[in-house]
């Protein structure tokens, strides 16, 4: 009883001592909140305050019930609650501040990784656009501000009644790349791609077709050219098999980075499995 009393007294001086703007640490060492600002904090170390500023764009976590823990983490990970105060935005092209991640000005499909000003670009994989709200790829047609043709290449499915197969959904090559096909579900197209070393073969029926050797496929014998593809293959069957989360730029070595988005698999339940081998 006697601990839970001392604990209740030191997080009640904890607290007021946020709201005083001459600042006094509770601790010989520890990083606390700025009771305003979310991207201010005080660094404590033998007693002594010092008021800092995390980079632009970039909010201090709080997270640590014990205050040891010294991170600064992007704005959008980050609970703020009271303390609504932040830096005003510094901004260099494609970064709307420093540090952060944010989508394209004119391709959904795209998005840029900002690390102190320095842009990095990233492409969703085919058929997916750039959610800025839940920082994720998804389907194109499920992210509202992304217009379709700007990552379906302007491909429209055929409408109902126009092809023979009665299945949930119909599979379309693609115009221009033999590896590459739609999946039109509900009448909308999302884009897959074959596995590599293999290419798109339409199939008999309408809306049918399945991924087959290149050899197989009449106009795309010699689509991976010289590629040793049994090298390739047997990579990949080591690596296994998913999307692969973009690479991080280079932060500098004292620096803690935040974690970043990566583009996220669409769900089994909304999509039907890509064509078999």
């Amino acid at each position: 009883m006697k601990s839970i009393a001392c604990f209740l007294v030191l997080s009640a001086l904890i607290f007021t001592v946020f709201a005083q703007e001459n600042f006094k640490c509770p601790d010989d060492y520890g990083f606390y909140p700025h009771h305003k600002s979310c991207d201010k904090y005080w660094k404590c170390d033998n007693n002594a305050a010092e008021l800092k500023t995390c980079g632009n764009g970039l909010a201090f976590d709080t997270s640590d019930p014990k205050y040891l823990t010294e991170n600064c983490d992007y704005l959008h990970n980050v609970d703020c609650g009271d303390r609504t105060e932040i830096e005003p935005a510094i901004s260099t092209p494609h970064c709307v501040r420093l540090y952060g991640i944010f989508s394209d000005e004119n391709k959904c499909d795209v998005f840029w990784s900002c690390w102190n000003g320095e842009a990095s670009r990233y492409q969703c994989p085919p058929g997916l656009a750039y959610d800025r709200e839940d920082r994720v790829c998804k389907w194109s047609d499920q992210v509202g501000d992304c217009k379709q043709h700007e990552v379906g290449g302007g491909f429209a499915c055929p409408a109902p009644g126009e092809i023979t197969n009665s299945g949930t959904f119909s599979r379309h090559a693609h115009p221009d790349d033999c590896r590459k096909y739609y999946i039109c579900l509900e009448g909308v197209p999302r884009e897959y791609g074959c596995p590599i070393g293999t290419v798109f073969k339409i199939g008999d029926a309408d809306g049918t077709g399945n991924c087959e050797d290149p050899e197989e496929v009449q106009g795309c014998e010699d689509y991976y050219g010289d590629l040793d593809l049994k090298s390739i293959r047997k990579s990949e069957l080591l690596a296994g098999t998913g999307i692969a989360s973009a690479p991080r730029p280079h932060a500098p070595p004292s620096s803690s980075r935040p974690n970043k988005p990566r583009p996220a698999q669409p769900s089994s339940r909304n999509a039907p499995e890509p064509a078999d081998n």
